[in-house]
């Protein structure tokens, strides 16, 4: 019997200790910020170019090594670069010969790039208006586009001699 009546306590202390006494509830809150910049669309060109003369066809000709265009908006939009020029110029006053942009071939070639984005250069064409460079579609996500447009000016046979200038810009959108 002595046996049973600790069989029965011990089976007892075993309920007992299973009861649970409820306690207080406990909670913690945190606050959790950040902040999402806005990404932009941006192109760069080198600063200078030089052209060779080449007086038996009556052109100068030459690239522009490095046009880069860096799409980091994040998203589905594709983007057209485009490519302008001024009048090519030796000076000013008397003297002065200027070759107006008309004059100007911008040939576009394909462009290494990052990213997804399916990049297509522009036709070859004059400057005489601005022209496509190069159009990204299909775009998904940041992407950067890198070429390296031929220029190729038509030289008019009543040229002088001398160093001529003029600017080639490069925008996108």
């Amino acid at each position: 019997m002595k046996k049973s009546v600790l069989a029965g306590a011990a089976a007892a202390g075993v309920v007992l200790g299973a009861v649970v006494f409820p306690g207080t509830a406990s909670a913690a809150d945190t606050t959790v910020t950040f902040s999402i910049t806005a990404g932009g669309i941006a192109i760069t060109a080198p600063g200078s170019a030089a052209l060779t003369e080449n007086a038996l066809l009556d052109t100068a000709t030459g690239s522009i090594t490095g046009v880069k265009v860096t799409d980091d908006r994040r998203g589905i939009s594709g983007w057209t670069a485009t490519a302008s020029s001024t009048a090519f110029t030796n000076g000013t006053g008397a003297g002065t010969t200027s070759i107006a942009a008309d004059q100007v071939t911008y040939t576009g070639n394909l462009a290494s790039f990052t990213g997804i984005a399916v990049v297509t250069p522009g036709l070859p064409g004059t400057l005489a208006t601005a022209r496509s460079a190069q159009v990204a579609t299909a775009v998904v996500g940041t992407n950067t586009a890198t070429w390296s447009p031929t220029l190729s000016i038509a030289l008019p046979t009543n040229r002088t001699s001398g160093s001529y200038s003029g600017v080639i810009t490069h925008s996108v959108a």
